[in-house]
């Protein structure tokens, strides 16, 4: 299966937008997770094939997974960052279980 690829990640200020983006190789159960330093790697959030989503406790509210299948994409729209967010975001495709490289987000004034 073809890796899924990251992009859009950066550094931001505190309350600051970003918005991540993964190319993904078909219409796939995906995923983001994220990894902080010194952290394990946790669920930020999902989205089904159908579109159906959901999303860690930590980020309800805040951000917004969403995929444009004729693209192959998947988005995570996060708002009101804060410095607690700061990590390396990974995508993965949940059908295959194929990760991708990760991005890195930092959330710093």
């Amino acid at each position: 299966q073809v890796q899924p690829v990251e992009s859009g990640g950066g550094l931001v200020q505190p309350g600051g937008s970003l918005r991540l983006s993964c190319a993904a190789s078909g219409v796939k159960n995906m995923a983001w997770y994220r990894q902080g330093p010194g952290k394990q790697r946790e669920l930020v959030a999902a989205i089904s094939t159908s579109g159906s989503t959901n999303y860690a406790d930590f980020v309800k509210g805040r951000f917004t997974i969403s995929r444009d299948n004729a693209k192959n994409r998947v988005y995570l729209q996060m708002n009101e960052l804060k410095p607690e967010d700061t990590a390396v975001y990974y995508c993965l495709d949940r059908s295959y279980n194929v990760w991708g490289q990760g991005t890195q987000v930092t959330v710093s004034s």
